[in-house]
């Protein structure tokens, strides 16, 4: 008498039926509550919006231009469109016929965006008028464009420094401290500052080193103001 065998799958088949996570990526998000950009536009869509901008500059239907850039008003509305991508020959009759460089229709297309690389040691040292002794200043970097302006300091504060708690300028500003120990005065009140503390205040109130604990000392100072 032969036991009957039960038909049993191997582990390896019963494991490949177990639910597997996921792999396609989805898009990560920071923590700051900054909105997210505009979605890039393709270089056909960014060439059509240039073409129906100038084109509306000069006062001219797209028949108009179309006929003296020698295209159907059909081409012209795919081209305005983004539906299609432009020849080159296209492209240099439409500007000719709106009076332009072949190179305008690319410029919102290749708009830069500010990017500022600092090597260690390497920042630019800020010498200004008032600076007061004993204070370093070194720009880590700096914004090009834009509607504010943010500027990164790396603040030194040497021996030969002295208390200094009126300064004042627009904007707001951000300190990380490095090294060293200070009381920083903001406005009526003092906070006593050691490595890895921060203060974000209202610029536009007196502020500044009111006692210098230990020297020398270092901070990240970060200042943001709207530009002009």
């Amino acid at each position: 008498m032969t036991a009957e065998k039960k038909a049993t799958r191997p582990v390896s088949a019963q494991r490949s039926k177990a639910k597997q996570p996921k792999t396609k990526d989805e898009p990560l998000t920071t923590g700051s509550l900054a909105p997210q950009p505009a979605a890039s536009r393709s270089i056909a869509a960014s060439i059509g919006a240039q073409v129906r901008s100038l084109r509306r500059k000069l006062d001219l239907t797209g028949a108009e231009l179309a006929d003296q850039a020698g295209l159907s008003a059909g081409m012209l509305s795919k081209i305005e469109n983004g539906a299609v991508s432009a020849s080159i020959e296209s492209l240099e009759a439409l500007a000719r016929a709106l009076n332009v460089p072949l190179t305008t229709f690319f410029a919102s297309y290749e708009e830069q965006r500010d990017c500022s690389y600092v090597l260690a040691r390497q920042g630019v040292t800020i010498e200004r008028r008032g600076t007061k002794a004993g204070h370093q200043y070194q720009l880590l970097g700096h914004s090009i464009s834009g509607e504010v302006v943010v500027e990164p300091y790396l603040i030194t504060l040497t021996e030969e420094a002295k208390p200094y708690a009126m300064f004042q300028h627009a904007g707001v500003e951000f300190i990380y401290m490095l090294t060293g120990k200070v009381l920083y005065r903001h406005a009526d009140k003092a906070y006593p500052l050691a490595p890895g503390d921060a203060l974000f205040f209202d610029a536009a109130a007196l502020h500044g080193p009111e006692e210098l604990t230990k020297l020398p000392m270092t901070y990240l100072s970060i200042i943001i103001y709207p530009r002009g």
